[in-house]
């Protein structure tokens, strides 16, 4: 049988966490190897002070957010960017496709209407259009899970990374953090295992400095990294309409944002706003509904910059405030193992505090945060639920009103009925496709992949 290091035992008694080793003398010799290694990667130290901090919310004033609007104005300051190398892509990817009853990593789920590309591809090949347009090398970061780093480092290499260089993906797994009780008391998952709880999107600021990947992408030349999540496959991963804003006069090149017209009030996104004279995204659920539904002269919502989880940060300001981002914490119900009886427990009601940051959190830490408002039929149509609003129905449609759409504007006459899937290898915008490359006409019923 193992035994637990005197150091682990102080620590185990400084913060009153004894309780994890009620079961040690029941576990196999391997699990008790298991947990000893869990429990020597916890600071115990930094964990009491989370669940120790206050969570008294200052008073807070909330404006709407002033907005530019995506134009050509610096595209060649972005395209130079580019070419230059100085561009990387960062896509968080840690979760499940569970709400999709998909049972791989969120980013193997089968996205495009037609062909069935899943939402690694669609953004993968989205790199490889840009790297070839503009001849340069465009890296990839990806943060996945502890859960699911194995299965996407498979799938990407089942692959052959989508036509991507192996040495230009760069993976790298999220933190995670212990659940507590009410009384700061870490929870158990099992008898040899504690509960643990992925740390926020925003961990991965944090995970980049402690993989080494914010020192890599200095040493490849990378100034600007674009943050996307998984689930959109209109996102436009590579701008240079965008960066060409960040790099431009109206912001400080440290944080910028895309964002579309909320659909009403009642759409479940983030929503830009000032909050306290700072660029902050207040979660739909925290927006006063008066202020949800307020309208302005023209009849606008006031409050109606949704987020699309679309960023560009500059590597320099992301090292300056890797550390830096809040913690926030929830109230969850979390199963755990009852110390009494040593059944898994399925709580009722919230038992548990979890602990997460949010990336868009880095915005108040920016200088002149940049937030840019886009076209929601171009670039916004997520996968988050089974069914209903932001489904794979939903996002199919989207897709192809797209596609028909952009070869309407080159000059094909398009059937309504016509489905047409358009991959990023050939267009990542309208003035990609070449007129003579295309048919003339796409009847209705046509299925169609260009």
């Amino acid at each position: 049988m193992n035994s637990i290091s005197d150091k682990l035992q102080k620590n185990l008694a400084d913060f009153k966490q004894e309780h994890l080793l009620t079961f040690w003398d029941e576990l196999s010799g391997t699990e008790q190897h298991e947990l000893d290694a869990q429990l020597e990667s916890i600071n115990f130290k930094y964990i009491d002070s989370l669940q120790n901090q206050s969570s008294e919310e200052k008073e807070k004033t909330i404006e709407p957010c002033a907005t530019v609007l995506l134009d050509d104005s610096c595209n060649q300051q972005g395209i130079d960017s580019i070419r230059r190398g100085e561009i990387g892509v960062l896509t968080v990817a840690g979760g499940q496709g569970t709400r999709l009853g998909w049972s791989g990593p969120k980013g193997t789920y089968p996205a495009t209407p037609i062909s069935g590309k899943s939402l690694f591809q669609v953004i993968a090949e989205q790199i490889v259009f840009a790297s070839k347009k503009y001849n340069t090398s465009i890296p990839w970061y990806i943060m996945t899970s502890v859960e699911n780093d194995d299965v996407t480092r498979s799938f990407l290499l089942d692959n052959n990374c989508f036509g991507l260089e192996r040495t230009d993906i760069f993976l790298f797994t999220q933190g995670e953090v212990p659940v507590v009780d009410k009384d700061g008391k870490m929870l158990l998952s099992s008898k040899s295992k504690i509960a643990m709880n992925p740390d926020g999107h925003g961990g991965v600021i944090s995970a980049l400095q402690r993989s080494g990947g914010l020192d890599e992408m200095v040493t490849r030349g990378v100034k600007y990294l674009s943050y996307v999540q998984i689930d959109n496959p209109l996102v436009n991963v590579v701008d240079p309409w965008f960066l060409g804003l960040h790099m431009g006069d109206l912001s400080s090149a440290e944080a910028s944002s895309k964002c579309v017209k909320k659909m009403d009030p009642d759409e479940r996104v983030g929503v830009f706003c000032s909050v306290n004279g700072n660029v902050e995204i207040v979660e739909y659920s925290d927006l006063p509904s008066e202020k949800a539904s307020e309208r302005d002269n023209d009849g606008q919502l006031s409050y109606g910059s949704g987020s699309i989880a679309l960023h560009l940060f500059s590597i320099e300001f992301l090292q300056r405030i890797a550390e830096d981002l809040p913690w926030h914490k929830a109230n969850k119900k979390v199963p755990f193992v009852d110390l009494y009886t040593g059944e898994i427990i399925n709580p009722d009601t919230p038992n548990a505090y979890k602990f997460e940051k949010f990336v868009f959190d880095v915005l108040r830490f920016a200088k002149k945060p940049l937030v840019v408002e886009t076209k929601r039929e171009e670039e916004f149509a997520p996968i988050k639920n089974a069914s209903g609003q932001d489904s794979p129905k939903t996002s199919h449609a989207l897709q192809l009103e797209r596609a028909n759409r952009w070869l309407s504007l080159r000059g094909v006459q398009v059937s309504e009925e016509a489905r047409v899937e358009i991959s990023a290898l050939t267009a990542v915008r309208a003035g990609d496709l070449v007129p003579s490359t295309l048919p003339s006409s796409i009847g209705a019923n046509q299925k169609v992949i260009l």
